[in-house]
């Protein structure tokens, strides 16, 4: 049938008008024999009493038989040829694309290729016809893309590989570093903080400290270094086992058998604290001692204690081991204050004492300090130190010191 118009197909119509015109040749030999047949018969009527059936000669059953012959003939040559038309015209649609896909193919081929050369310095068109041809050739493009592809992948998987390796060794390696700053980090800060005011009051305040007044201050016990712009609470008369206690909210009050003097009194006042901590450390006076170094013969050291405003000055510095407690006995007959703290800083390697002496107020009265019963001297012969570093933090924990 025909979509378009709903009647029959050029092909039916052919086919009808070939069954027609069959017919037609089968029907004129039927009735031509026929005809002959009748003519026979009344010819020979008198010859005969009983009339003849027709009968079909040898013609014309070979007409009929050519007749059929040529519709079929006819029929299944156009069948036939149509489907090799849509056949050929398949295969030819079929070649058309895959020749553009091809072409396509073989173009996107060439430009990468070129995109190569150019990238590695060799301009196209260079050299001879043939060598030119052979290096744009399609299997000649294709392998240097595979071998580019390959490369890249071996490029990948070397680098991936490397990074695998790589890895424990930089998570070890940033333990390593991790454990190496808990442990050090006051080397690196405590000097920097040495040059960096600790105190909390402004400089200009401790410097307008006037030397000559010292009767009527405050109460509160404080130790003042103008030159460093210390201004730090000071802890007094407190048992050895609370000195380094007593360090995280000041300097501490450091009594041993021969020296345990208060200020004013004849004989050592020692005074202890840190130079350094760690930067984690919550103590804010872990740097209150860390420019002790830079104290001076002649420089000023105030002591306020019981309303009363003590000046020292500063006489001589010494660097002693941490056991060497008898250093700080001193057989005096005027009011000594030494200042203790460790050194180097960042350390708790050795002691750096800073010994100065009374200047004010007048001491030809005062009185000889009261020694200690041996009894009550530092058990373990070792100044205090400075807070304990991260590995010995957890030693003294899981020792329970």
């Amino acid at each position: 049938m025909n979509s378009e118009n709903g009647g029959q197909s050029s092909s039916d119509l052919q086919r009808q008008t070939a069954s027609a015109i069959a017919r037609k040749k089968v029907l004129a030999a039927y009735a031509e024999s026929a005809k002959k047949a009748a003519e026979s018969a009344s010819s020979n009527a008198h010859m005969k009493s009983e009339p003849l059936a027709p009968k079909i000669n040898s013609e014309s059953w070979r007409k009929y038989h050519s007749a059929w012959q040529d519709y079929y003939q006819k029929y299944y040559s156009e069948y036939y040829s149509k489907a090799a038309q849509n056949y050929i015209a398949k295969e030819r649609l079929k070649d058309a694309r895959e020749k553009a896909e091809e072409e396509e193919i073989l173009s996107s081929l060439t430009r990468s290729s070129a995109k190569i050369n150019n990238n590695a310095g060799m301009p196209l068109g260079t050299g001879s016809s043939e060598e030119v041809g052979a290096y744009n050739s399609t299997d000649d493009i294709k392998s240097k893309l595979r071998h580019k592809i390959r490369k890249k992948a071996t490029d990948s998987a070397k680098k991936t590989r490397r990074h695998h390796h790589l890895m424990p060794i930089l998570a070890g390696l940033s333990v390593v570093l991790i454990i190496l700053f808990l442990q050090y980090n006051r080397l690196i800060f405590a000097p920097l903080m040495a040059y960096v005011s600790p105190g909390s009051s402004p400089a200009s305040e401790i410097e307008a400290i006037d030397p000559t007044i010292t009767q009527n201050v405050s109460p509160e016990p404080r130790l003042i270094i103008p030159k460093l712009n210390i201004d730090v609470p000071v802890h007094f008369g407190i048992p050895l086992n609370q000195v380094m206690s007593s360090m995280n909210n000041g300097v501490a009050h450091y009594r041993i058998a021969g020296a345990s003097a208060y200020p004013g009194e004849i004989g050592n006042l020692v005074i202890t604290g840190h130079s350094a901590g760690d930067i984690y450390s919550s103590n804010p006076y872990k740097y209150i001692f860390s420019g002790l170094e830079r104290l001076e013969d002649g420089d000023l050291i105030y002591v306020n204690y019981n309303s009363v405003r003590y000046t020292y000055k500063v006489i001589k510095k010494e660097v002693v081991e941490p056991t060497d407690v008898a250093a700080l006995v001193i057989d005096t007959d005027k009011p000594i204050l030494t200042l203790v703290t460790c050194t180097p800083l960042g350390t708790s390697r050795y002691r750096l004492l800073v010994f100065s002496e009374q200047i004010a107020p007048n001491y030809e009265s005062a009185e000889t300090a009261e020694d200690l019963p041996t009894i009550d001297q530092n058990v373990d012969s070792e100044m205090p130190s400075n807070e304990p570093s991260f590995f010995e933090g957890i030693w003294n924990w899981l020792t329970g010191n």
